[in-house]
């Protein structure tokens, strides 16, 4: 027997039936081991440092799955692409005739504590502060009631548009209603959901995972409902056309038809409840989703003369003001309730604005609330922004004579920066 085909691992694995395709995975592994096609997300067991930094984010717990078996005989990523869920583990008499002794099979994968920051010539690691704890006075969540064999069924009770009608950019505002099913929710949470039909295969659809829009008790204050915040997407990232299964069937819907629904999911990005906390959010597009949620449970709270809340601040990105989600609504919170900041990147006749840009022109503003052990920051959009950001807030920092090096880990180790890219 080659010495090679003695070595014994665990194999991460990803179980493809649990997983929602959200991308947290291959965006949380430093080392660029996880990989998807249009079936599944997998990893590469010839990359894999069993990190464990994909593990805490994964919404589902679809990541976690560790299979003890020899390395010469190891799933492949070509095998993996092909599956629809999980092959058995290797029992201890197939093990054993693969010449695995009891004795040298390896133990769970220790996590490994990741740098906390780039240092000297290495690239800044945004990743790194990304907060896997929620806030200390965060409400109890509840998540993975429903899985996708046994999702649970909502109606839709309104289902209308949030950007300017004629334009290319159409993001919808849909609700639904769970009747008496249990589906508690919290501010940060998200949910899936199951597309009817089948894709090109054959397969039924994968659920798509998205951002809960409304605060905890409901849309409709006191009923069982919630909404989300849906793009009709009709191109990639590459700009070619394509028409996204779940996004144009959530768009299409009409009050009374029926969805399935997995979830909720999400245990870290919630809101503080302790009075006077400071809540920073900073989001593009549909990712003001949790951010319209946080919001609003605030201005329910302050409504109701019971909560004298801290600062809410938003950095809300989008190419323009007629493609931003709720632009109108946004116009019509008290600005003593909220400071917000609006960035347009493809306004005629005006340069090119970022979030980022307003978070350095807001510098002083934001290097107060780094210094203030009551301030939380949320940040929600596409990945391509989570850089920018996370470096714009270092600089905040670092000019209001705060190091970076010690903020920075203690926003992550007392879950006050959540990062939330795709």
């Amino acid at each position: 027997m080659d010495a090679s085909d003695a070595v014994v691992i665990k194999q991460h694995l990803i179980d493809p039936e649990i997983c929602i395709r959200c991308n947290t995975c291959e965006v949380s592994c430093p080392v660029g081991a996880i990989a998807h096609d249009a079936r599944n997300y997998v990893v590469d067991v010839d990359i894999c440092e069993h990190c464990m930094a994909c593990v805490p984010p994964c919404p589902t717990g679809a990541i976690d799955n560790w299979f003890t078996m020899p390395k010469a005989k190891a799933y492949s990523t070509k095998d993996q692409f092909s599956w629809d869920e999980l092959p058995a583990p290797l029992t201890d008499a197939e093990l054993a005739a693969a010449g695995v002794a009891q004795d040298v099979r390896p133990s769970e994968p220790a996590p490994v504590v990741l740098p906390a920051a780039a240092s000297g010539e290495e690239a800044f690691d945004s990743s790194a502060y990304n907060a896997v704890l929620p806030p200390w006075s965060a409400a109890r969540a509840y998540a993975n009631i429903y899985g996708p064999k046994n999702p649970t069924t909502a109606t839709v009770v309104g289902n209308f548009r949030v950007t300017e009608v004629g334009r290319e950019y159409d993001t919808h505002h849909l609700m639904l209603d769970f009747g008496a099913m249990p589906f508690p929710v919290l501010e940060g949470q998200s949910i899936g959901i199951i597309p009817p039909g089948t894709d090109a295969e054959g397969r039924p659809h994968h659920a798509r995972q998205y951002s809960i829009a409304s605060p905890r008790n409901g849309e409709r204050p006191g009923y069982n409902n919630l909404s989300l915040t849906i793009k009709r997407v009709l191109q990639d990232y590459q700009g070619r056309p394509v028409r996204g299964v779940a996004s144009n069937y959530l768009c299409d819907l009409k009050v009374g038809d029926k969805v399935q629904v997995i979830g909720p999911f999400g245990q870290s990005f919630l809101m503080p409840n302790h009075p006077r906390s400071h809540i920073v959010m900073i989001c593009t597009g549909t990712g003001s989703a949790p951010m319209r949620a946080m919001t609003e449970w605030r201005r329910r709270l302050r409504a109701s003369g019971k909560f004298e809340s801290g600062k809410l601040m938003l950095f809300f990105g989008a190419r323009t003001k007629e493609e931003l989600p709720y632009f109108g609504p946004l116009q019509n919170l008290p600005k003593d309730f909220i400071d917000i900041n609006l960035a347009f990147s493809r306004t005629e006749g005006q340069p090119k604005r970022y979030v980022q840009d307003l978070m350095r022109e807001r510098a002083a503003d934001l290097g107060a609330l780094l210094k203030d052990p009551q301030s939380h920051f949320y940040v929600c959009g596409l990945k391509s922004m989570e850089e920018g950001v996370v470096l714009a807030l270092r600089d905040a920092a670092q000019q209001a004579g705060v190091a970076w090096e010690k903020i920075g880990p203690a926003l992550k180790a007392e879950g006050r920066l959540h990062l939330e890219t795709y």
